[in-house]
């Protein structure tokens, strides 16, 4: 079962879970010092003020089981086949550029769309720029996502994943769920490949 796993994605499999291991097991410690805190948050606010350590540490901290469970299924479903494809140090560094990428768009929207006093964690902004990547290197690979058991191209699952995100993002006011943060790690990703794509072409000129 674990054979196709990539060295990155086993890194990144391990540290989330023994992080959260450690949240639940060390609830002394200080971990809302690694969560993302907005930009206007402090003693003021009854929050931790903003650090920039923060825009990568958040991404390794998670606030419940399931919440874990599915980051961590997506990263195992989808991560090994980027990893191949990018090779591990890019892959690295396009997962760190989503999760950053994310990271400033939550900061964004908090300072001024949907000011909040609450503080953002999880790995979902970078494994939404994964699930990008990955629909635009497979874009007919076959995939099914519970409940629905209708088989559909990647291509269409990763536009249809942005595209709820979008409208929960504008239309709800669910503060428990980063929308514009998974929205920034896609975005995030899709400028690091374009960027990428057009090195190789200028490179064959």
């Amino acid at each position: 079962m674990f054979t196709r796993l990539t060295p990155t994605v086993f890194v990144l499999l391990i540290v989330n879970v023994a992080m959260y291991a450690a949240q639940l097991l060390l609830p002394q410690l200080p971990f809302e010092w690694l969560e993302l805190w907005p930009l206007h948050s402090g003693p003021l606010t009854g929050g931790v003020p903003f650090e920039p350590w923060q825009l990568v540490s958040y991404a390794f901290l998670h606030a419940s089981p399931m919440h874990l469970l599915f980051n961590m299924f997506a990263l195992y479903m989808f991560g090994p086949d980027v990893e191949d494809l990018l090779g591990t140090k890019r892959f690295r560094v396009f997962y760190l550029v989503c999760v950053v990428g994310a990271a400033v768009t939550q900061l964004f929207v908090t300072a001024t769309i949907y000011p909040t006093p609450f503080p953002t964690l999880g790995a979902s902004g970078g494994i939404f720029g994964l699930l990008l990547c990955y629909g635009m290197a497979f874009p007919q690979r076959r995939l099914i996502v519970l409940p629905i058991p209708i088989p559909m191209p990647a291509w269409l699952l990763v536009t249809l994943y942005g595209a709820v995100e979008l409208y929960l993002g504008v239309f709800t006011s669910n503060q428990g769920v980063a929308h514009f943060a998974h929205l920034g790690g896609m975005a995030a990703g899709y400028l690091l490949i374009r960027y990428w794509r057009a090195q190789r072409l200028h490179g064959r000129r």
